[in-house]
């Protein structure tokens, strides 16, 4: 093999100088091969028990029609405002409720519930969020992208997409969930407010920060008066994902390693009788062991940030979907039988 010039190693350094340049000026970097070309050194992620990852759920709020509804003390200060996180406690709903059980306050149209039974459990959302049962309710169907729809003027609902913000004062966007994470926003200067659904899709696709974007835009808000409100959603304690959910994240974001985590599998039979699971695979190749787990409400609050709300200004109501299915409806704990809950704001009139 004939030994590169001088004058040519030079000449590829001057190149990869001028690569370096044009990838810092659209914000990337760079990344040349190591010596051992081809190959890839897995990264480590740190390791947690799922009690170690949970949120605790705060108390609800029972209003006098019976409903459960957490509400943000902090945001009660702002007597314009109207909101709420809905749970599964009150309501009319038989369907996923155990037999003998008054009702529960399921909010979706779902294929196994009565559809006058969900319209009454709406009409008592808005009446434990307003006093009013007849405050119009505006929602979405919902794709798990990041569409966002202005609702002004005519109160009927759009008819996709997973976020909805509005100025009008005299109604409630809603947002449905049974696991993915509800967002409220609220503009203090200029009374906007927004709501957005973010299960793992629309997260990767950037839903709420899009969303603040969009604020800024339509109603010229700022990103140094807005205060923003993650709701009870499945915790990092719980959801456990695959590979493909990872490689997702790690395409988008920088801090991507920080969202998640190797949990230990909490199985009472498992720990006092570990020699029952053993196998005789290979480190690393065995189904049994820690697996991947991410922190969606971590992501949404990341988004936040990075869209220039205030750290001060972002409040986490807590609470795991999945762990707490006496007090929240989950999809994934229910494997798909269960109910929706809403996360509802406005504007008084």
């Amino acid at each position: 093999m004939r030994p590169v010039s001088t004058s040519r190693k030079k000449s590829v350094t001057s190149a990869l100088q001028t690569v370096d340049e044009i990838f810092s000026a659209g914000g990337l970097v760079h990344a040349r091969r190591s010596a051992r070309g081809g190959q890839s050194r897995p990264v480590r992620l740190d390791r947690a028990m799922p009690d170690e990852l949970t949120r605790p759920a705060p108390t609800p709020t029972v209003s006098a029609n019976g409903v459960g509804l957490i509400q943000l003390s902090a945001w009660k200060s702002l007597p314009w405002l109207w909101h709420g996180f809905s749970t599964r406690l009150g309501g009319t709903s038989r369907a996923y409720c155990p037999v003998g059980a008054h009702g529960e306050l399921n909010l979706g149209f779902t294929a196994d519930d009565d559809r006058a039974a969900v319209i009454a459990n709406r009409r008592l959302l808005a009446e434990a969020a307003t006093g009013s049962a007849d405050t119009s309710l505006i929602s979405l169907r919902q794709c798990h992208s990041k569409l966002i729809a202005v609702a002004a003027g005519s109160r009927e609902a759009p008819a996709r997409g997973d976020g909805l913000m509005t100025a009008e004062a005299g109604i409630l966007l809603a947002i449905q969930t049974a696991d993915c994470i509800p967002v409220l926003v609220a503009d203090r200067r200029l009374r906007v407010v927004a709501a957005f659904h973010a299960g793992w899709r629309g997260t990767v696709r950037r839903i709420v920060e899009s969303g603040i974007g969009k604020m800024r835009v339509e109603f010229g808000c700022r990103p140094v008066d807005l205060v923003a409100a993650i709701g009870p959603g499945i915790g990092a304690c719980c959801y456990a994902v695959g590979e493909e959910v990872r490689s997702s994240f790690e395409s988008q974001f920088a801090y991507a390693r920080d969202l998640f985590r190797e949990v230990y599998d909490t199985d009472s039979v498992r720990i006092k009788y570990p020699m029952l699971f053993l196998t005789q695979r290979a480190p690393g190749h065995s189904p049994i062991g820690p697996n991947l787990h991410v922190d969606l409400i971590e992501a949404n609050r990341r988004q936040l940030l990075d869209a220039g709300v205030p750290p001060t200004a972002i409040q986490v109501a807590g609470g795991c979907t999945s762990c707490r299915r006496d007090l929240f409806f989950s999809h994934r704990a229910s494997k798909g039988h269960t109910g929706r809950m809403m996360s509802v704001i406005g504007i008084r009139p």
